[in-house]
């Protein structure tokens, strides 16, 4: 897999315009959605689709600049002390980057961390700093939790990691409860079916294109 790393802070100006007119793993899970008609895409990919083929006509994000809630805003300052109990429960060195861009599909992720090279990493590492509740269900569960396995797979399809690590962290809870750390190797069946629904996603997206071009000309 080919891809380039752009430098960008996360929700950067520089880091939108990365974004825009890709699908990004922070909205796998439309890829995984289905309409209420069979063989109808669901009303959140159609959605994707629209906001995608927008963006690569007229080269401006349609992504908005939000408040985030509390508990969303505390977990983005507790990232920091997430990665040091992750390293330190796996003797493992986590590292960040920008957006990584796919060179060939209109396509792109920004990885929570990485081990190892991240133009090849040993693994990718996928951060939660959630509610206490549901830290107690993901302990409880004991792998990653579905909801985020779209963008694991995505993250994984797109760097060619061979592993994932899921950490939730909570230091609310005593220190034993505090972090899980769960293990996900790569499942090539996966990959293949995800790397399948981008293509067909993306193709979607330039159809939805030449029809508005279309439009454009017969105004």
């Amino acid at each position: 897999m080919s891809y380039t790393v752009i430098d960008a802070p996360q929700r950067s100006d520089s880091w939108f315009a990365s974004r825009s007119g890709r699908i990004t793993g922070s909205v796998a899970d439309v890829l995984y959605t289905k309409g209420r008609k069979k063989g109808e895409p669901s009303v959140q990919y159609r959605d994707a689709v629209l906001k995608c083929a927008c963006e690569q006509m007229t080269g401006v994000s349609l992504e908005e600049e939000f408040t985030l809630p509390a508990h969303m805003q505390r977990g983005i300052d507790k990232e920091a002390d997430a990665f040091a109990a992750f390293e330190a429960a796996t003797g493992l060195l986590a590292s960040t980057s920008g957006f990584l861009s796919h060179d060939t599909l209109q396509a792109g992720c920004s990885l929570d961390g990485h081990v190892g090279d991240v133009s090849a990493p040993e693994a990718i590492l996928e951060v939660k700093c959630p509610k206490t509740h549901t830290h107690v269900g993901y302990l409880r569960a004991g792998v990653v939790p579905p909801a985020y396995m779209p963008q694991v797979t995505f993250n994984m399809w797109l760097t060619g990691a061979p592993m994932a690590y899921f950490a939730s962290f909570d230091d609310r809870l005593p220190a034993d409860l505090a972090l899980l750390v769960v293990e996900h190797k790569r499942d090539e069946a996966a990959i293949t079916d995800c790397e399948a629904r981008v293509i067909a996603f993306l193709d979607a997206v330039k159809a939805e294109v030449a029809a508005l071009e279309t439009m454009r000309k017969e105004r």
